[in-house]
């Protein structure tokens, strides 16, 4: 009778479990500050250990929304690797969703975050209307400045131009809100996604001058999600010993940290760190990936689901 018992019950959880619904999720596709890790014209021991393969190569910061049920994912950022990381996530999921995916979110015009649309252009992919979320002044610079323009005028993008703080549906219950960060805006504003699945919401923040800064406090915005990609470019002061860290304002992993130092456990959890910098020893220092691990935060990793 026992024996009966124990097989009903794990019958009865398999058939759960093949019930239950496909839920989306997002996959990391990169997590290096613009120029990768390891990092053009960079001959330091920070990068020697990447270009010698004794330590993980990271692509630019990138990720993947993916709804399994419906079939569809949308890519956060253009990079420069943006070829790489097409067929990256094609491997990581045995080439079941389409080779593009349904559109592209971007942030801002700096390099890292933008400059792989070029690979749409007749020159390449030469893609049909693909779309692509903006805020209004990205929109614009992309329409009014060449190479980038003739995506524009040849169809290769079609630019969907979103409101800061208002959501835009793009899939079944899935929608996307931009909100603007103070961040070194040259060319365009700079934004920060909020991502509402059915089982999850996401943050993703990869660029910021400081918390200080920006009007909204993120303790409140990391309360009211399940997970935080937050900019971790810098780990802390002194990484450029040749330029005035002032010139290229982030909030040092050391900072967002003592932030949150009297938080709870859980609300510390939430926060995955993204976007580092090839100078950023979170990229090679198994002691501080400890550290940072045992207070209680978490480090984004290629190809990890979340």
């Amino acid at each position: 009778m026992r024996i009966f018992l124990l097989f009903c019950t794990i019958l009865f959880s398999s058939l759960l479990k093949a019930q239950a619904p496909l839920q989306p999720y997002i996959q990391i596709l990169g997590t290096a500050q613009d120029g990768g890790y390891p990092h053009l014209g960079c001959q330091k021991s920070c990068c020697e250990k990447a270009w010698n393969n004794n330590v993980p190569k990271s692509f630019v910061v990138s990720f993947a929304l993916v709804d399994p049920q419906e079939k569809k994912w949308w890519l956060f950022e253009a990079t420069p690797d943006i070829k790489e990381q097409l067929h990256y996530f094609q491997t990581l999921n045995n080439g079941v969703y389409n080779y593009l995916p349904e559109g592209i979110f971007i942030t801002h015009a700096h390099i890292g975050h933008y400059t792989g649309l070029m690979q749409l252009g007749r020159e390449v992919m030469s893609t049909k209307k693909l779309p692509v979320y903006t805020l209004p002044k990205l929109a614009d610079f992309l329409s009014n400045n060449g190479p980038w323009s003739q995506l524009v005028t040849l169809n290769n993008i079609e630019l969907r131009t979103m409101e800061a703080n208002k959501h835009v549906g793009i899939g079944k219950n899935i929608s996307v809100q931009a909100y603007t960060v103070p961040h070194r805006d040259e060319f365009s504003e700079t934004a920060g996604f909020s991502i509402r699945t059915p089982n999850k919401n996401y943050v993703f923040i990869p660029d910021i001058d400081k918390w200080s800064k920006w009007a909204i406090d993120i303790k409140t915005i990391v309360a009211n999600t399940d997970i935080a990609l937050l900019d971790a470019t810098f780990y802390n002061e002194g990484e450029l010993p040749n330029r005035a860290m002032s010139e290229v304002p982030h909030p040092f992993v050391k900072e967002t940290m003592t932030l949150f130092d009297k938080e709870t456990n859980d609300l510390k959890a939430k926060i995955h760190f993204i976007h580092f910098n090839h100078t950023n020893p979170i990229l090679w220092d198994e002691q501080i990936q400890n550290d940072i691990k045992d207070k209680g935060y978490n480090l984004a990793e290629q190809g990890a689901k979340l």
